[in-house]
């Protein structure tokens, strides 16, 4: 057993390695729900059959002990050795292999469990989302709003609430599921959702913005145009580059399902949501690859919604909730 958990170790400590210098193609989630399953078996293991078996050595010393008193005893010989307390606490030592395995397993079921059915954390690797959320926030993830998912497969268990126009969400990255993608859904399915001349506008109906002071940007050092705009009766702040245009060429706009249902001008885009989707966009509008680019979210791609920004090393007072 010692080798061959030996080999274990090692195979999870070469996949996060290759992870990390960027061999393979990481994926967190399976990780963890493998060192779960792996550390559970030890677990089980150790507690129906290891470990008794350490009992019963250590009763079986003490036996020993005993019966060597009364052999003594009989002799006359009342001056004799109790139980070694060491040898004792040798037998029932817990050997290093199980106490990487055995011993982790609580502390890895409960990560598990919170982050698959609770809360996941998550970084922000870009600045798509800001003015609300900065290269660098960490936030927290609800993860059972719109309803429970098996982790892993993602599959949906349980209804929950509907999404909504508003909500800032983490997803699977459609061109490539193994990305996680942070946005702001503005379309539901059924929804005519129109982007022309950066104006939002949806079922026919501009979406109320106002111009509010301009918001500097430490990255580019620039000032940029900052609005308030209420997207299904939630406020919030998004950015517009006049540098940069509304419309979209051919060789910007990928291939993606339902793509007939969106239609490109030099004004901007509009697009019919289908069933079952979504169409989400950055609040940095002019600065964010989005459903404009790559198309709708599929609900089965939905990882939950985002709502605090628990540190930002660089910025302490980031730390709080946000629209």
């Amino acid at each position: 057993m010692p080798f061959l958990t030996s080999l274990i170790l090692a195979a999870f400590a070469g996949y996060i390695g290759a992870w990390y210098f960027g061999a393979v193609e990481g994926n967190f989630s399976l990780l963890l729900f493998l060192a779960t399953l792996v550390t559970g078996i030890y677990w089980v293991a150790e507690r129906f059959y290891f470990l008794p078996r350490r009992k019963q050595a250590a009763q079986t010393l003490e036996a020993s002990f005993a019966q060597r008193q009364g052999e003594l005893a009989r002799q006359g010989i009342t001056q004799v050795d109790t139980v070694d307390t060491q040898a004792r606490e040798r037998l029932l030592m817990q050997p290093w292999w199980l106490d990487w395995t055995a011993g982790l397993f609580p502390v890895i079921l409960a990560v598990f469990l919170l982050r698959s059915f609770v809360v996941e954390p998550f970084k922000i690797p870009s600045g798509s989302m800001m003015p609300t959320l900065l290269t660098g926030d960490l936030i927290l993830v609800n993860k059972f709003t719109y309803g429970l998912r098996l982790p892993v497969i993602n599959t949906k268990i349980t209804d929950g609430k509907a999404l909504a126009r508003g909500d800032v969400i983490v997803f699977r990255y459609p061109p490539k599921p193994s990305m996680d993608y942070i946005k702001r859904v503005v379309g539901v399915p059924g929804d005519e959702v129109a982007y022309l001349n950066k104006q939002l506008t949806i079922n026919g109906k501009p979406v109320p913005k106002s111009a509010v002071p301009e918001y500097f940007d430490e990255e580019s050092m620039r000032y940029l145009k900052q609005y308030s705009e209420d997207l299904g009766g939630k406020e919030h702040k998004l950015l517009n580059d006049d540098t940069r245009r509304a419309g979209l060429s051919e060789v910007e706009i990928a291939e993606f399902p339902n793509r007939d249902n969106c239609r490109y001008s030099i004004e901007g885009v509009v697009c019919k949501v289908p069933a079952g989707q979504y169409f989400v966009m950055g609040d940095n509008r002019d600065n964010s690859l989005d459903s404009r680019y790559w198309g709708f979210v599929p609900d089965q791609n939905i990882v939950g919604r985002a709502f605090f920004i628990w540190m930002n090393f660089g910025n302490f007072k980031r730390i709080g909730s946000f629209q």
